[in-house]
This record gives C-alpha cells, structure tokens and sequence, in this order.
C-alpha cells in the first residue's frame, strides 16, 4: 500500500537522524533536548517566522514559545532579527551552529537523491519531483507553513481536531 511506503520512507529518515544525533550524544557534542531540536527543525521549517508564528505553528502559548526560543538564543542555534518594517517585530533566523546540525539529515537527502538519480529515468525524476511538490503543498495544507499567521490560527486547531 501506498501508505506503508510512505510511511517507510518517513521512518527510515527519521531514523537515520536519530542515528546521527545519539552518536553525537555518545560524543558528549550535543547540547540540544529533544524538544529543542524539534522547535529549531520547525523554526527553519517556517522560513523565519516571529515568535508568536512559531507558538500558533506549535500550539503552544507564546511565553512557552518565548521559553523555548530563549533557550535556543542562547545556545546560539537561532538569532533573532528584527523586522525591516515593523521594528517591535523580530523573526527567528537559525545561524551557522544550527546548519552544522541540521546538515547531519541534510547529507543523507543528498545522499538518497543522488541514488535515486541513479536508479531512475530522468523522466521519472521529474515524475517523482512533480509528485512529491503536489504532495506537499496541495495535499498537506495543514502543513502550509505560510498561512500560520494569527488569522490562520483557528483554522490549523479546527483541522488538527478534525482529524482525531
């Protein structure tokens, strides 16, 4: 079934990050908690976002977002920049600390596109690509890291209780 290859797919890079993590555990190199990693993963996910964009996309209380991305500030995984239009804003950019982290999964996409181009036909990468990009932007749009302002607030709580 369809669903249980993408699942597999989904597992198998999960997997493989935890694998590169706990090594760096084992190295004592790590410096995050396991919530941190997930809250900078999706603070780079959303590309930038405020404070408030962060704790709507989490479902958290902005002091809980603050809470977190405090701690990230000072572990030095992400800065906050102010906004070039309105100076009482600031968004969450990750800096160079966090990208030495984050390339540990990074490779390994890399490293799976670069089989994949072995495998397959240029046709059928272009087939993959264009199916993966409807994947996720048409058909996960609960997902759709653009839309987590404050007017999309109530509608990515209603989706998520939707689907339980």
């Amino acid at each position: 079934m369809l669903r249980d290859a993408i699942q597999d797919l989904y597992n198998k890079f999960r997997i493989y990050f935890y694998m590169q993590v706990f090594a760096k555990f084992e190295k004592r190199e790590a410096s995050l908690t396991t919530v941190e990693s997930y809250s900078v993963e999706c603070i780079k996910a959303l590309g930038e976002p405020t404070v408030q964009e962060f704790a709507i996309m989490m479902g958290i209380s902005a002091p809980n977002a603050a809470y977190k991305v405090n701690a990230l500030v000072q572990k030095g995984y992400i800065e906050k920049i102010q906004d070039e239009n309105d100076h009482r804003e600031f968004h969450l950019r990750p800096t160079r600390k966090f990208w030495e982290y984050y390339n540990v999964s990074y490779r390994y996409v890399k490293k799976v596109e670069e089989r994949c181009k072995k495998r397959f036909t240029p046709e059928e990468m272009d087939k993959l690509e264009e199916m993966v990009r409807i994947i996720t932007t048409e058909l996960m749009p609960e997902l759709n890291v653009m839309k987590f302002t404050k007017e999309g607030a109530e509608n990515h709580v209603s989706i998520g209780m939707q689907e339980e």
